[in-house]
């Protein structure tokens, strides 16, 4: 099968390597869905405060942001199939010890939090070091179905966890973390069973600030990767409300927790969708209009769900969400590799990491913190409004972005 390029799509299934990554980036990725959600359900139902779900989300952030610059320099340094390995391995043993924590009767919870330190402490290592292997596992010509291809394995991989989690948390809450634990050793194994070395040729010494700071400066002299990447960090840091789920599902729409399993599977069927399309239709050449309409309808789909009390209502707005995530998503990241030479590669994609993650962790406790302070409808819905008003300045601020084209 064949693009209209006469590029070989299929060829990916024919790469042991890509597999295998594929492999661990959805064992990895499914696990981490599933903690998030069984450690936030766990903690609401047992303190009915929603501060405890913005700290989950601080304390998973707050490794990846202090961390994030050696993160960047270690996949720059290291064979980066070992190091996703190692973290996978690390975030198993702390996942497993959470939940040993989490199932007994009136345990203190600030073991949790350490432990949710450990987790986005490996996590800080092993987004740049996943993030900047992709390229060399495929030849450059298929860089951009290995990229929609990881997008969509990400997609079906947070659309199975969610779902996985919720069931598990219904009718069998003690093995919940048991599949977490088997699951991040799964990408554990998968990772270490690369057999291409991915260690980038250094040219310059890894002691100096200059080379850990390195990612920095590429980004600012890239004004398209600086305003893609900037613009993802403050639409989701407005945006996110996968921590206030458990809020709406028993307090506002009152669907329990296979109802949070089907609101957190929700933006993942909508993005799988859009990966599959983009899989199969390659951008056109209005790539960037598409973009800044993608984000306004990401910020208007926060919106209709903060001020839905229908439960179906409330889904498809997670639906539109999760799609028009996928597509900015999808031309962050191929920004982002495209223009990145291989030596700098792991630290552009700390700095991205530290973009992801605070959409999501600080994003959570963006929320949570204004969800106590203002209530949780108000903190969601103005972080939308809030969202499209950045999309509209970035519009008229980043020109190049609105220009760009990536076929």
């Amino acid at each position: 099968m064949t693009d209209n390029d006469g590029k070989d799509v299929s060829g990916l299934l024919r790469h042991r390597d890509f597999l295998l990554f594929a492999t661990s980036r959805a064992s990895s990725v499914t696990a981490s869905q599933m903690l998030t959600v069984a450690v936030g359900w766990m903690l609401y139902a047992k303190t009915g405060d929603p501060f405890t779900l913005a700290l989950v989300g601080l304390f998973r952030f707050l490794p990846i942001f202090l961390l994030f610059l050696w993160a960047g320099a270690a996949a720059d340094r290291y064979d980066r199939p070992q190091i996703i390995g190692i973290c996978s391995l690390t975030q198993a043993i702390s996942a497993a010890l959470i939940g040993l924590v989490l199932l007994v009767p009136d345990s203190v919870l600030w073991p949790v939090y350490l432990l949710l330190t450990v987790h986005g402490g490996a996590q800080a290592f092993l987004q740049p070091a996943q993030q900047s292997a992709l390229p060399d596992i495929v030849p450059k010509q298929l860089w951009a179905q290995a990229i929609a291809a990881t997008s969509t394995i990400i997609r079906v991989a947070q659309l199975g966890g969610p779902a996985i989690a919720g069931v598990l948390i219904a009718f069998a809450e003690q093995t919940v973390f048991v599949v977490i634990f088997v699951l991040s050793l799964i990408a554990a194994a998968s990772a270490a069973m690369i057999r291409k070395y991915l260690r980038p040729e250094l040219t310059e010494p890894s002691n100096r600030l200059t080379h850990l700071l390195a990612g920095f400066d590429h980004i600012r002299r890239t004004p398209i990767v600086f305003g893609a990447i900037t613009i993802d960090l403050v639409a989701v840091l407005f945006g996110g409300i996968a921590g206030l789920l458990p809020v709406f599902a028993l307090d506002v729409l009152g669907v329990g927790a296979v109802g949070l399993g089907a609101m957190r599977a929700m933006p993942a069927i909508g993005g799988l969708g859009m990966g599959l399309l983009l899989g199969a239709i390659a951008p056109a050449n209005s790539t960037g209009p598409l973009f800044f309409i993608a984000l306004g309808m990401f910020g208007l789909s926060i919106v209709v769900f903060s001020l839905s009390s229908v439960f179906w209502v409330s889904l498809v707005a997670l639906f539109i969400y999760g799609a028009v995530d996928m597509f900015s998503v999808y031309v962050r990241q191929t920004l982002v590799q495209i223009a990145t030479p291989d030596s700098l590669r792991g630290r552009v994609n700390a700095v991205n990491s530290v973009s992801i993650s605070a959409s999501n962790e600080l994003g959570d406790f963006r929320a949570g913190s204004m969800a106590v302070l203002i209530g949780t409808v108000p903190a969601v819905a103005l972080g939308g409004v809030v969202t499209l008003g950045a999309a509209a300045l970035w519009w008229r601020f980043f020109p190049d972005l609105r220009r760009v084209r990536l076929t």
